[in-house]
């Protein structure tokens, strides 16, 4: 049976021409927040219930965006398999695919190209296959096969360096075969929030790697090195110029909690010792807790997702939500870093423009140095804000934003060098703030009653094998398969302590007894039949305690 789903124009548009596109490459470059998973997963149903493709390959940029997607596809009965791995010969029967990462692809090439034979592989931020050029080569080794791809992109991007498999190429800038940037997203409704940039000036103090000393304030003009320098120092934990941007951001967040009581902020540290300084900072000085997530911390995938599903008010993060992460509830942020590349930024911004319904107004603040790389590039999303707003209003055709590119001086690897150096912050004020400009007018705007969405019935894939329902699965077939292997481990492992055997031999038993030859390729039906063989065998193995017969093999 057909199953509806509400789709945003852009999406209903980009699907459409989707399915008429005949190579088998398509890129999509839609803005942050505007629903570029939605339009994917549209696309996978699409392909599969066509029989242009057998099975589907989601590759994302970091783990914890496996998880996220898996539960979206569940929602679209999709179901992925989020523990993938090499010594799998087949996807288990009541999967659609699997979702992998760009790291595993590299790794992983040669028996990724054998499960995407005849597959349709969505790249996530393909971009990133840039990052590195072996992730292109294997991106390419491994895909080649595949039936069809779909890349997708939050950001625009070049390819100065390395050339991204699987893209087309117009004078070094890659060219989508659809594109929606953010300010038809805002012009359309209900897709984005506007975002407003407060900017905070202060004046610095530092003593330089080679010992010389300086001073200057966001408005002097300095050369990358030394503006790279001012910035460390302004974020620092030693001055004052961070307290008090935080302060202003946690006003700024409490105003807003008490209308959105899950209202969340996020700070954008520069490092994990940066983020759990800034942690402390906010329970000491403010006297509010704060989730940390850093990239060092194994758990914090787990900590991202709790956070997505609470009410608590501030994630400290570095590097894990640049992107894809879908937060929705995250209205203020503090940019507290030394990354200031343009792409780095907008990934930055993408965080806090994600729509959530049902609560009307909904601007969001993201709270800035007043850098004059960051105020470029604050500028270039302002101006795309009152353009189209304004535009929509008067009803006329959406205006460009101009404005030239960000410098791509990030300052990173000097700053990894100065770990050992005579550098060291004196002082850091903050000085003059530059809240935003009246946001009344785009405000009303953004808060208008209807609703673009609309509804469309998508053809069903074919049918998988097991008999799941989605009762027994709330968040979805992946998540229940790691649950039940989870406790297949355990229960054999218990077996093994009670008998003597090997583990090994009590898994060759318990997957004979329930006709499956490995635990990773088995279906959720399955995985139960072999807890229930278990179980009998705990039962006997009971019985034979209490009394002074040996226990038989289980039969």
């Amino acid at each position: 049976m057909p199953r509806s789903i509400r789709l945003r124009p852009w999406q209903k548009l980009a699907l459409e021409r989707f399915g008429a596109a005949t190579p088998p490459d398509f890129l999509a470059v839609a803005t942050p927040g505007a629903g570029k998973t939605t339009f994917a997963l549209a696309a996978a149903r699409l392909v599969l219930a066509r029989g242009e493709a057998r099975r589907l390959i989601v590759v994302v940029p970091t783990a914890h965006l496996k998880r996220q997607w898996a539960r979206a596809a569940a929602a679209l009965d999709l179901h992925l398999e989020t523990n993938w791995a090499p010594g799998a010969r087949q996807v288990a029967p009541d999967m659609h695919g699997i979702v992998t990462t760009y790291q595993q692809v590299a790794t992983q090439a040669r028996a990724l190209s054998r499960v995407a034979r005849d597959a349709f592989v969505v790249l996530d931020e393909v971009h990133h296959a840039g990052d590195d050029r072996a992730w292109g080569t294997a991106l390419r080794s491994a895909f080649s096969p595949a039936a069809r791809r779909l890349s997708l992109s939050g950001t625009p991007f070049r390819s100065d360096t390395v050339a991204i498999p699987f893209i087309n190429y117009d004078d070094e800038e890659a060219r989508p075969d659809f594109e929606y940037d953010y300010g038809e997203a805002l012009s359309d409704r209900r897709v984005v929030r506007p975002i407003y940039f407060p900017r905070t000036n202060g004046y610095m103090e530092w003593q330089a790697p080679d010992g010389s000393l300086h001073a200057a304030s966001f408005d002097d003009p300095l050369a990358t090195s030394r503006a790279n320098q001012r910035l460390r120092t302004a974020i620092s934990l030693e001055g004052e110029w961070l307290p008090e941007v935080l302060g202003a951001a946690h006003d700024k967040l409490s105003e807003i909690r008490a209308h959105q009581h899950d209202a969340a902020g996020l700070v954008i540290a520069a490092d994990q010792e940066h983020a759990r300084g800034i942690a402390e900072l906010l329970r000491r000085r403010f006297r509010t807790t704060a989730v940390v997530a850093t990239s060092d911390d194994p758990l914090a995938s787990a900590r991202i997702a709790r956070f997505a599903d609470s009410d608590e008010p501030w994630l400290v993060a570095v590097r894990m939500v640049s992107e894809g992460v879908d937060l929705p509830r995250l209205r203020v942020g503090v940019f507290a870093t030394t990354t200031t590349t343009e792409l780095f930024f907008r990934q930055a911004v993408g965080r806090f423009v994600r729509w959530t319904p049902g609560i009307g107004r909904q601007p969001a603040y993201l709270y800035i140095p007043d850098d004059a790389r960051l105020r470029r590039a604050a500028a270039q999303v302002a101006e795309r804000r009152r353009h189209c707003l304004r535009a929509r209003r008067a009803a006329e055709e959406l205006a460009s934003a101009p404005g030239g590119p960000l410098a791509e001086a990030t300052g990173e690897a000097e700053l990894a060098d100065e770990q050992l150096s005579l550098f060291s912050v004196i002082s850091a004020v903050a000085t003059d703030a530059t809240l935003p400009e009246d946001e009344t007018e785009d405000d009303e705007i953004a808060a208008a009653d209807d609703d673009p969405s609309l509804v469309l019935d998508l053809p069903s894939p074919p049918p998988l094998g097991g008999k799941t329902t989605e009762e027994d699965e709330p968040y979805g077939r992946a998540e229940a398969k790691v649950e039940l292997r989870r406790a297949n481990l355990e229960v054999a492992r218990a077996i093994a302590r009670s008998t003597g055997r090997s583990h090994a031999e009590v898994n060759a038993e318990l997957n004979r007894l329930a006709g499956l030859t490995s635990v990773r390729e088995a279906t959720a039906d399955q995985l139960r039949r072999r807890l229930e063989h278990a179980a009998r065998w705990q039962a006997r193995l009971n019985v034979v305690a209490r009394s002074p017969r040996r226990s038989p093999a289980p039969s």
